[in-house]
Parts: structure tokens; sequence; C-alpha cells
């Protein structure tokens, strides 16, 4: 998503480094690696071990790329053992779940198709959205699906999902989705009355918004001046965090402004790179998840 509008954001020139921080099915790797010379390099990653898995595949030939099963969250740490002191040019972020997550059933993603409940972008760690939904109280998960899927209904849902597991364990997408459906008695028109919950429990489960902060901070430390952090999300939460964390990085803390002389660390570490971009109609056309995507642009200063 927003394909074009991401590489022209990272300015790429062809012998750099560059870190596609949400390798998904390779999509936004491949352009870059596309628009690089034999020099430039990209390292991938994802929390998703089917991802890197898909990735090898797809690259099999490609010495310019390094694929890793991480999370973005520890970029500071991937980046030095990785790029062997080269400067790192820019980083890409493309946030929230990918469409082979959300297609596949068995993974618990979606309410169109009866899985397992779970919701982990990595399998392989944590507990699944099932086993949360087992132990957590009323209020707990109330707190999340209000706060994260910014359902007003939560309250009920809360209850309903308490009720539903008194009388057998909710461990399936299909019951949860019927659970929440009976709770939720209107919803937006072709929005289904699940739509909020699911989401809210996915990025709870996956701790996304931590996860982001986490990444955005790394991102900043190993980026040399004059690359670029180019952020592409698809939730209000997400876009929030990413507008208010590059906002302040642009800014002088107000209680240092009229200091002689800044504090070591105090000045501007970004600048704004023109202005948030939207998706385009023919986009949207062929892929309606585009229709909320928004990228955000900043550049290390020099």
């Amino acid at each position: 998503m927003l394909v074009d509008e991401a590489l022209a954001a990272l300015a790429l020139e062809a012998g750099g480094y560059y870190v596609d921080a949400t390798f998904g099915r390779g999509g936004h790797t491949a352009q870059i690696l596309q628009a690089l010379g034999r020099e430039g390099r990209v390292l991938a990653i994802d929390r998703d071990p089917q991802a890197i898995e898909a990735g090898h595949q797809r690259f099999a030939n490609e010495v310019r790329l390094t694929l890793v099963h991480a999370s973005f969250a520890d970029l500071t740490t991937l980046v030095p053992v990785h790029a062997h002191g080269e400067p790192c040019r820019g980083v890409l972020f493309d946030l929230g779940v990918s469409s082979p997550q959300l297609d596949n059933p068995e993974r618990g993603f979606s309410f169109r198709a009866d899985g397992p409940l779970d919701m982990r972008m990595d399998p392989t760690r944590g507990e699944p959205v099932s086993a949360w939904l087992a132990r957590a109280s009323v209020d707990e998960i109330r707190e999340v699906i209000a706060t994260l899927g910014e359902e007003r209904f939560a309250r009920r849902v809360a209850q309903a999902i308490v009720e539903g597991r008194r009388e057998q364990p909710i461990a399936r997408t299909s019951q949860l989705a019927a659970i929440v459906a009976k709770a939720v008695r209107t919803r937006e028109p072709g929005k289904h009355p699940a739509t909020r919950t699911f989401q809210a429990l996915r990025m709870f489960i996956n701790d996304e918004l931590g996860q982001l902060e986490k990444g955005l901070a790394a991102a900043l430390e190993f980026l040399t001046p004059g690359g670029r952090l180019a952020v592409i999300s698809f939730h209000s939460l997400e876009d929030r965090i990413v507008k208010r964390f590059m906002k302040r990085q642009t800014e002088i803390d107000p209680a240092l402004v009229d200091l002689p002389v800044l504090p070591t660390g105090a000045e501007p570490r970004l600048k704004l790179v023109g202005r948030k971009s939207r998706a385009v109609a023919r986009e949207v056309a062929t892929n309606p998840r585009a229709r909320s995507a928004l990228l955000r642009v900043a550049e290390k200063i020099k």
C-alpha cells in the first residue's frame, strides 16, 4: 500500500542501506531492491515466521537482502548486528495486520471464517486471545475493547463474553463473533458488529501500540543524519502515536527554549517531509484496506 509514495519518501540512494521493519510478503522490499544498485542493502524483519519463510522462497537468490524473524521493537539491537557499520539511510514501517494473516482462518484474525481464536502475529510466542479471554475480568476486557477498539458497547460486549465462557470455552472465531453480534445491536452500515472487538483484541494481544513506540524510538537512534523515517498506519491510534512522536522530535522542549545554550540532546532531531499522504482511488479500488492508509515521513536532521 502507498508503495510509490513510500519509496519516494525514502529518497532511495543506489548504494544505501535500508530497513523494511514490516516485511509482510515483501511488496515494499521488492520495490526498494529494484531501486537499489549492486552495493545497496536491505534488512527486512517480521514478527510472523510464515512471512519470513515466504520471503526466503521469494528472494532465495537475492544477496542484497537479509531476512530476520523478529519484532521491530528490537531494532536497536538488530541493526548494529546486521548493518556491519553501514549508515542506515531509511526505515519503513507498514503497520497493522497483513492480508495473508487475515485471509488464513487458522491464524484467527478474522471473523469472516471460522478458525482458532489466536490472533498472534508471532504464533511461537505469547498466548492466544482465547487463553486471555478465558481468565480476564469483565473490567479488563471492557478496557481493552473500549480503548483499542473505541467500541461504545464495550461493557455489554465484555459481559457477554464472560457469560458465554461460563457455558463453554470461547476457542473459535465464530463463537466470539456470534457473542459480540448479540451484544452489539447497531453498527455502521456495511460493518460487522464484531469488527471493533476483533481489532481491539488483536492490537492488545500483540502489544501493537507499545511495539510501535519502541520501534519508532529505535529507528531514530540508528538512522544516519539525512536518513528518512516513513510510516504507513491504518488506525487512528497508530497514527496518533506516529504524529506525536514526529512532532515531539521536531521541536525544542518549551522549558528549554530561552536557555542560551541547549543541553546535549535537546535540539530537534527530525524535520517533517511533505504532508501526510493517503492512498489514491485506484489503489483503494483494487485493495479496500488501503482506504484508511496514511503515510507520514520525517528526516533526521544533520
